[in-house]
């Protein structure tokens, strides 16, 4: 029981899964626009962006 409890704390859920998905190669045979793709382009930087930042913070609270 305890072991469930801990897998479903872990678990991606729909927000890990866009993480996971927005850094993968994307697929050539599904049809994309510019749109789409300039938004995830515009979303890994801000999100690596956001990584950097929380880094940061914690080294300077660290140190």
């Amino acid at each position: 029981m305890a072991n469930s409890k801990l897998k479903e704390f872990f678990q991606l859920g729909e927000l890990g899964n866009y993480f996971i998905r927005v850094f993968q190669k994307p697929d050539p045979n599904k049809k994309s626009n510019f749109n789409l793709r300039m938004m995830h382009g515009i979303n890994k930087i801000s999100i690596l962006m956001f990584l950097a930042a929380i880094l940061v913070w914690v080294a300077k609270r660290m140190f």
